[in-house]
């Protein structure tokens, strides 16, 4: 938890995540082989039903292990957009999409408090190991509603430990989703993607900006 001065204006009118939040953690992709080798990527893709054509989102994409093979994925008719606040994260992105000559990926700088996502525009938006780095969760959530188009999906991919220890607990993830208006779809405990997946839906209404209830840390 953050002292209410230490918020963004534009988070005020939503509730306060009354958690602790996890510091940003390392964006090196040193690791990318053995997340291969687990096959990470392509089983969260999997289990996402990632499909030639669709347009995604990956945010907080670091330098892009999931962003490159969400865009072989999607293929040339896809789209991915990826996006994270840190600048140097996204500037390493940007020479990395590049230097591999990877035309269907777009980067974008986002806020803790707004993905800065347009609108009626992803077939699935991913949260893979960030959700519990976000400051603002309730804001967050509630500015990237907008942004799925029909039959969207955000898809996170996180674990269950306290949210100071680089993940959030399932029933805490849920309640701040379904507090914004969202329904959870599918929650799968997976220890071959570090964690557990779980996608939600939009639900068919969501309460007003400044009329959100928050959820309390048991």
């Amino acid at each position: 938890m953050s002292g209410a001065g230490d918020r963004p204006d534009s988070a005020r009118r939503f509730p306060e995540a009354d958690r602790p939040v996890s510091g940003l953690g390392s964006t090196e992709f040193s690791s990318e082989d053995a997340r291969d080798e687990r096959g990470e990527a392509q089983k969260v893709m999997d289990l996402a039903e990632v499909s030639v054509g669709m347009t995604v989102a990956d945010i907080g994409a670091g330098e892009g292990y999931y962003t490159v093979r969400l865009a072989e994925k999607v293929g040339e008719d896809g789209r991915v957009l990826a996006q994270d606040i840190d600048r140097d994260a996204l500037d390493r992105l940007g020479e990395r999409v590049e230097r591999e000559r990877i035309d269907n990926v777009s980067i974008k700088l986002g806020r803790e408090d707004d993905p800065q996502l347009p609108p009626d525009s992803f077939d699935r938006v991913f949260l893979v190991h960030m959700y519990h780095e976000v400051s603002e969760p309730y804001a967050f959530l509630w500015r990237l509603w907008p942004a799925l188009a029909e039959g969207g999906q955000v898809i996170v991919v996180d674990t269950d430990r306290p949210t100071d220890q680089h993940g959030i607990p399932p029933l805490l993830l849920s309640c701040e989703f379904e507090a914004v208006g969202y329904q959870l779809v599918e929650f799968l405990e997976k220890p071959d993607i570090r964690g557990y997946f779980a996608r939600f839906e939009r639900a068919d209404t969501r309460p007003a900006e400044g009329k959100i209830t928050g959820c309390a840390l048991k």
